[in-house]
C-alpha cells in the first residue's frame, strides 16, 4: 500500500463510518471498511445474508468508495456533480488515486447519508 493511498483511506473511512450506527460493521481493517445491514436482505436473491451497504477499500491503483445504494437506486446518482463523477467507475463506484478536494468530499458524505436515509425510508435498515 503506497503512503498516499494510506493517506486517502484514512480520508474516505469516516465518510463511510458515519452511517456505522445505522449499519453493521463486517471489516474493520487498515486496506478496508465494509458496511452491512444488521437484519438480513429482504430480497430472495441474498439468501437471508445481510445487505452489502457499502465499503472503502485500497486497491492496487487507487482507493475505491462502493456505495451500494448507488445501484439499486438510479435516482441518487442524478444528484452526482460532474466533479464528483468524474471518480465515477461503472455504477455505485468512486475511485481515489489521491486524496478527494473539500468539494467533492463534502459531496461524497452527502451522498452516503442520502443513500442511508433512503433505505431507512425503505425498511432496508
Amino acid at each position: 500500500m503506497t503512503k498516499d493511498f494510506a493517506l486517502v483511506f484514512k480520508i474516505l473511512k469516516p465518510v463511510m463510518a458515519s452511517q456505522a450506527r445505522r449499519l453493521a460493521v463486517k471489516t474493520d481493517s487498515p486496506k478496508a471498511y465494509e458496511l452491512v445491514t444488521k437484519s438480513a436482505s429482504p430480497y430472495p436473491q441474498h439468501k437471508g445474508q445481510p445487505l452489502w451497504f457499502g465499503v472503502v477499500k485500497v486497491g492496487k491503483a487507487y482507493v475505491s468508495y462502493h456505495l451500494v445504494p448507488l445501484y439499486m437506486h438510479p435516482g441518487l446518482k442524478k444528484t452526482i456533480s460532474p466533479a464528483l463523477k468524474k471518480h465515477m467507475q461503472g455504477k455505485p463506484c468512486f475511485n481515489f488515486k489521491a486524496a478527494p478536494d473539500r468539494g467533492v468530499l463534502a459531496e461524497l458524505k452527502r451522498l452516503t447519508a442520502a443513500a442511508a436515509k433512503h433505505w431507512s425510508t425503505e425498511k432496508l435498515l
